[in-house]
């Protein structure tokens, strides 16, 4: 990709941007306030995985599935997406708005010996640019931004073709949301930094579905994460009442 040195008007949220600008350089920490995310990356990885084998006809099992899709990881913070993406044989294209965010995932990245693109930008700058991609990711991100119609909506200018798709984890919101994503998981068990989610930010599902309307998308699937406190372990769940995972594409 050319960088074009020309920022555009973007639905970012500074705060938002510093808050994890801050954190950047324990991003690659399993045990520090990405943890979360550390935790969550196999069933993330597995959901993406197997939803863009159905959609582009690829074999799940295979040693490089995802051979030759060009994805972009909008919000890619440290590259924790990005690396094991690489490994299933995508071309991962890195996007975040922190400076910081984007150099440790470039120097993890080249000690791991992989060859990604990262770029400080936001997806308003990637459509402005011209570009386009097989599949476009929002893992995390939406519930930080200040615009969510905008983003969706520079989101989807990026689609490559027909047949691209995004894939979209957010958390819903609704009591439970609020009980155990930031009550539990912020003040009671420490997780997160305190102060990381706004409730007023979370997505009902419904919501989502109508915003990836008016970009003309439409979600073909939806599951739900659960963490299961015997095993210690994410995993695909029925339960859209916390954490959920959304697949769209053009209708």
């Amino acid at each position: 990709m050319t960088v074009n040195a020309t920022k555009t008007a973007s639905s970012i949220d500074g705060a938002e941007v510093d808050r994890f600008s801050r954190m950047s350089a324990l991003w690659w920490d399993a045990e520090g306030p990405f943890r979360p995310l550390h935790q969550l990356n196999p069933v993330r990885l597995r959901y993406i995985r197997d939803r863009l084998c159905r959609q582009f006809s690829r074999d799940p099992a295979g040693p490089k599935p995802l051979d030759g899709l060009r994805i972009a990881d909008i919000g890619c913070g440290g590259g924790l997406l990005c690396e094991p993406m690489t490994r299933l044989g995508a071309k991962l294209v890195g996007v975040d708005p922190s400076e910081e965010n984007i150099e440790i995932a470039k120097t993890h990245a080249a000690t791991m010996g992989l060859d990604i693109e990262y770029v400080q930008a936001t997806a308003e700058d990637l459509s402005a640019w011209g570009e386009t991609f097989d599949v476009v990711l929002n893992m995390e991100v939406v519930e930080h931004v200040a615009d969510v119609p905008g983003f969706f909506k520079a989101c989807a200018n990026l689609f490559r073709g027909d047949d691209s798709s995004m894939v979209v984890a957010t958390l819903n919101r609704t009591a439970k949301a609020y009980l155990l994503a930031i009550i539990g998981a912020e003040y009671v068990l420490g997780w997160l930094p305190r102060g990381t989610h706004d409730w007023n930010r979370f997505l009902r599902p419904s919501e989502l579905g109508r915003h990836l309307c008016a970009v003309d998308l439409q979600l073909q699937h939806l599951s739900g994460i659960s963490f299961d406190p015997l095993s210690r372990d994410w995993r695909l769940s029925s339960s859209l009442a916390v954490n959920y995972m959304g697949f769209a594409t053009r209708p």
